[in-house]
């Protein structure tokens, strides 16, 4: 159910974002775990929030690539 998506992460959304960010890159499937987390009713702090948009937006800026 929703309100599992955390147990869904093998790391901590941080570290996730902080990969993201490092590399550039990011798959499909990590895509959807992050549209999936902000979508859902799952609690996401703030700083979650303000990291996954920071996500979002680096990629409609073309700094992160959506791999296939």
């Amino acid at each position: 159910m929703a309100g599992d998506i955390q147990g869904q992460f093998p790391q901590t959304l941080k570290q996730i974002v902080d990969r993201i960010l490092n590399s550039g890159q990011l798959s499909r499937i990590e895509h959807l775990q992050l549209v999936t987390t902000i979508l859902s009713d799952y609690r996401v702090t703030d700083e979650e929030r303000h990291q996954i948009n920071r996500v979002f937006d680096d990629i409609q800026t073309g700094r992160i690539k959506i791999l296939d």
